[in-house]
C-alpha cells in the first residue's frame, strides 16, 4: 500500500524558512511525478512545486525564486525548501500524486510574527 507522510511543518515569522519533508513508501518518487499542493483556508487548493521521475523540477506561481523541490530516492523522500516565507504562504501542504489516491495528510505551515 502507498502511503506519503509529510512533516516539517510549523510557525515561523516572515522572512523564515522551512523544510517539509514527504516520505513514501516503496519507489513511488522514482516512477512518478511528485506534486506539493497547498490550500489556505477558504481558497482553492494551489499547485507549488513538481518533481519528476527522471528529476526536472518545476516551482509555480508566488513561489517562484522562494521554494525549491528536491528529492533524495535512497530516502524515498521529497523535500520542499521554503525561504523568505511570507504570511500569505500560511496553509496545508500536501504532497502525492496527481490522479491518484495517493497523498498524505498535509501539514500546516504558518507564517506569522
Amino acid at each position: 500500500q502507498v502511503q506519503l507522510v509529510e512533516s516539517g511543518g510549523g510557525l515561523v515569522q516572515p522572512g523564515g524558512s522551512l523544510r517539509l519533508s514527504c516520505a513514501a513508501s516503496g519507489s513511488i518518487i522514482s516512477i512518478n511525478v511528485i506534486s506539493w499542493y497547498r490550500q489556505a483556508p477558504g481558497k482553492q487548493r494551489e499547485l507549488v512545486a513538481t518533481i519528476t521521475s527522471g528529476g526536472s523540477t518545476n516551482v509555480y506561481g508566488s513561489v517562484k525564486g522562494r521554494f525549491t523541490i528536491s528529492r533524495d530516492i535512497a530516502k524515498n523522500t521529497v523535500y520542499l525548501q521554503m525561504n523568505n516565507l511570507k504570511p500569505e504562504d500560511t496553509a496545508v501542504y500536501y504532497c502525492g500524486v496527481a490522479g491518484t489516491p495517493y497523498w498524505g495528510q498535509g501539514t500546516q505551515v504558518s507564517v506569522s510574527s
